[in-house]
């Protein structure tokens, strides 16, 4: 049968099923075969945070979407054009995000009655008019699976197992994705048994011939690659991004970056990360929790490595004193904050982007630190460097605020030249800076950068008094003199406020835009994507992100000032709005949702459209 092949420019399609029906693996297996067709692609997984919550609830669904396209894409996607559901409570769970006419794949194999009563179906939605808005595509996932097996040595649970498979081979054949790579990663996964390599290329195998054979799917789709700038480029996901940020920067410092750190989602696959690379002369540490964790990279610090600490919002509360202490003593210390939906323990898997106010202000005293937070998973690498430049150079801690959704989302990243990072060597202080030669003074400042020497514990003649006592200013002896101590506060403030960071760029391509838009963070997709809507439709609208949170850039307060209205979307209550407004004397607006979730494109266009009229 000769099928028909339709040219699209962009396609949105989300797997989901129960947390045990691997759909992660299927939708970032669906990833990496698009990523090597040239796509721009971005991704968006979705995980309960249990372990393995009741199967066939609605608690323990687990989805994956991606988005890919042959232009250059922003976003994971507002709605799927296609939804692959495992079973009755994965199509309930996302029913509601499908535009009218997308396409349902459904196993209705697990379309039984105690399946149904799960999820709180009377009657089953293939078999009533619910779906009639829809495309709906039922295919016996489970039982043909199994039927595919017979004649491999595996047990019927393992074959069951292999049904995402098999839903991977028809969506690979519906949009026309090579599929060389996922039968490799298969054999490397499953090497030490071959049954379930075997298995599982049958299986997927079994869903590409279903799909050029059934008469169910009549049209196979392609997406042409997208145009980007020429190199080498491979699918990152934002912790892996920020690692190698990371090992890049132990690198082109020359120093051994240490890592101190404690499980937490959803920053472990960090520490997962760069255990790989010890041959960067990376250390890595799995501590008994987040204090020992900090005090042991601050450690690391104080001999001198880069000392590096990752974890989530509840880490960072718990990490608050020893980062007061690194403030004290004036040494370079990176934390990395993915934050996640809160307070307290929260929702773990979910995105939030509510820990800025902890940032710039959760520490005990007058304590500043410097914040820098990317804006999509490829940016990590760069954020990383960036912290760590400001860290080494300005003997500061640095707060790096990744959230959940940048994280665990992906998108191509063009592989830089090495030796186009910016160098990181570090001058360590060798001799006495005393004017008699004889003397070291560890708070003897840069005149440049306010940075005090930075001593190897050991060196001869650079004894010093370390703690977390008020310094002595040069000299660093303990001291409870009143103007010492507000001098030094104010030393360490102006240290921080006077890092010169890159002015904040506006895109604005009429020049006569009236509104802002101000973004941080993981904003940065679904605020462009809305003003790229806008402008598609002839309205003109600005746009900038800060990357830099702490200090500012200095020509923020001009931007700010050049237009009559400046909306600040933020996935949270509105922290950077009320600094803004403090600061800037800027009577910023703000739009706020804390639902776990980043924003759509659409609601955010939507918003600034009520914005342009009233101006």
């Amino acid at each position: 049968m000769t099928k028909q092949i339709r040219q699209l420019d962009r396609v949105v399609i989300r797997f989901a099923g129960d947390s045990g029906d691997g759909m992660q693996l299927t939708g970032d297996r669906f990833t990496s075969e698009t990523a090597q067709l040239g796509n721009d692609i971005s991704t968006l997984p979705n995980f309960p945070a249990e372990i393995r919550a009741p199967a066939g609830t609605l608690p323990g669904v687990s989805s994956f979407q991606v988005h890919f396209a042959d232009y250059d894409i922003l976003t994971p996607g507002d709605a799927p054009n296609v939804l692959v559901a495992m079973n009755p409570a994965a199509l309930k769970a996302n029913l509601a995000d499908l535009p009218r006419g997308a396409d349902i794949i459904v196993n209705t194999d697990e379309f039984t009655k105690r399946n149904l009563a799960k999820v709180g179906y009377q009657t089953s939605p293939l078999d009533d008019d619910s779906l009639a808005g829809y495309v709906v595509h039922p295919v016996a996932l489970t039982s043909m699976t199994v039927g595919a097996l017979a004649a491999h040595q595996v047990s019927k649970k393992d074959a069951e197992r292999s049904k995402n498979m098999f839903a991977l081979g028809l969506l690979s054949w519906m949009y026309s994705r090579p599929y060389e790579s996922t039968l490799r990663f298969l054999e490397r996964k499953f090497a030490a048994r071959p049954e379930l390599v075997a298995a599982n290329v049958a299986a997927f195998k079994a869903g590409w011939n279903f799909g050029e054979t059934t008469e169910d799917f009549a049209v196979r789709y392609e997406v042409k690659p997208a145009r980007m700038q020429p190199g080498t480029y491979r699918n990152i996901t934002g912790n892996a991004a920020l690692s190698l940020g990371l090992v890049a920067a132990g690198v082109r410092s020359g120093l051994p970056v240490f890592l101190g750190a404690y499980p937490i989602t959803p920053a472990s696959d960090i520490l997962h990360e760069l255990s790989k690379h010890k041959r960067f002369g990376v250390l890595t540490m799995q501590a008994e929790d987040e204090i020992a964790a900090v005090g042991a990279a601050l450690g690391a610090s104080y001999g001198g490595s880069l000392g590096v600490t990752t974890t989530s919002g509840p880490g960072v509360a718990l990490k608050s004193e020893t980062i007061s202490l690194a403030v004290a003593l004036e040494l370079p210390l990176v934390i990395v904050d993915v934050q996640r939906a809160g307070p307290s323990t929260g929702m773990p898997t979910k995105t939030e982007q509510a820990d800025l106010n902890m940032a710039l202000y959760g520490r005990h005293g007058e304590a500043p630190v410097a914040v820098i937070a990317p804006r999509s998973p490829s940016d990590c690498f760069f954020a990383a460097l960036e912290a760590a430049r400001i860290a080494l150079t300005y003997r500061t801690p640095v707060i790096l605020l990744s959230d959940n959704y940048v994280a665990n989302g992906s998108e191509p990243w063009l592989l830089p030249d090495v030796e186009s990072l910016p160098d990181l060597r570090v001058e360590f202080a060798t001799r006495p800076n005393g004017d008699d030669g004889t003397t070291f003074l560890p708070y003897l400042r840069d005149p440049e950068t306010l940075a005090r020497p930075w001593a190897i514990p050991g060196t001869a003649g650079l004894e010093h008094r370390i703690g977390g006592l008020e310094k002595a200013d040069k000299t660093g002896d303990i001291s409870y003199d009143p103007a010492n101590h507000d001098f030094m506060v104010r030393t360490r403030a102006a240290r921080i406020e006077t890092i010169p960071v890159p002015d904040i760029e506006v895109e604005d391509p009429d020049g006569d835009a009236r509104v802002l838009v101000l973004g941080w963070g993981s904003t940065y997709g679904p605020i462009g994507a809305a003003c790229r809507g806008l402008r598609q439709r002839g309205l003109s609208i600005a746009q900038a992100h800060l990357r830099h949170l702490a200090p500012m850039p200095a020509n923020l307060a001009e931007v700010l000032r050049s237009y009559d209205r400046v909306v600040i979307p933020e996935m949270n209550l509105g922290q950077l709005a009320h600094v803004i407004r403090a600061r800037y004397l800027v009577d910023a607006i703000s739009y706020n949702q804390v639902r776990g979730l980043p924003f759509t494109a659409a609601e955010l266009e939507t918003t600034l459209e009520e914005v342009l009229k009233n101006v």
